[in-house]
């Protein structure tokens, strides 16, 4: 599949350098059983100071609760082990969690099986949504895809792993929260024609890849690391 080239993203808001990043998530949702293959996107609203109006994937910062979450299910081993060559275990299965809230939070999709032991968090929203229905989030069908570190200078400074997952394996309907608007599933080509900030066209050409020629379920595996660095955006794979 031949893909546009990436586009350069200027923020209108610059901040000092020093701002830290923080730990993100995101979730790319994938249509398998559409020809060709679709993806889930939503637009950032226009008051945000972080890409606004901008069309993105599911995703946020993570919560300080989302690492006493009880999962359904636990990262697949070769999973867990890449995202550990950058952060704890306990921090990998953080990141996990906060990607299937979010995109709950976001979009009304659950990412989710039967619960075997218990709500995931007592008496916590959106846990309890979860909870209501018997499920607990499912780490297990979570692929590991990328990790991009937020440049110095905007309003926002994030360091975000996106994860992939195929969109079979969830349930509910579609409803927005307000935070992500015109929420809708996209053919690839079609969501590179939509403003969409760098970091989005550049997993979505990672997902197409995957998607053309699938990995082995190999802990060696590597992911893409987009970052910048003395001055430059680069690309390297860890």
């Amino acid at each position: 599949m031949m893909l546009a080239r990436p586009r350069k993203y200027s923020c209108s808001h610059p901040m000092p350098s020093a701002l830290r990043p923080k730990d993100a998530a995101t979730l790319v949702l994938i249509r398998r059983d559409r020809d060709p293959p679709q993806v889930l996107l939503g637009q950032r609203h226009g008051k945000h100071a972080f890409m606004p109006n901008r069309y993105v994937f599911p995703g946020g910062t993570v919560d300080p609760t989302d690492s006493r979450v009880r999962p359904a299910t636990p990262l697949s081993r070769h999973v867990a082990q890449r995202l550990e060559r950058a952060c704890s275990p306990a921090r990998a299965r953080a990141l996990a969690v906060a990607a299937i809230r979010e995109t709950y939070e976001e979009t009304g999709l659950m990412l989710a099986k039967p619960s075997p032991g218990g709500p995931p968090l007592n008496g916590r929203k959106p846990w309890a949504d979860f909870a209501a229905r018997g499920l607990a989030p499912a780490l297990d069908v979570l692929d590991y895809v990328a990790r991009a570190v937020t440049p110095p200078g905007r309003p926002r400074r994030f360091n975000a792993r996106f994860f992939m997952a195929d969109a079979i394996a969830v349930s509910g309907e579609i409803q927005g929260s307000g935070e992500l608007l015109d929420i809708r599933w996209f053919s690839f080509a079609d969501a590179l024609a939509l403003p969409i900030p760098q970091i989005t066209q550049l997993v979505i050409e990672e997902v197409a890849r995957l998607l053309e020629s699938p990995p082995a379920q190999d802990p060696a595996r590597t992911v893409p690391l987009y970052r910048h660095r003395h001055g430059r955006d680069t690309y390297s794979r860890e």
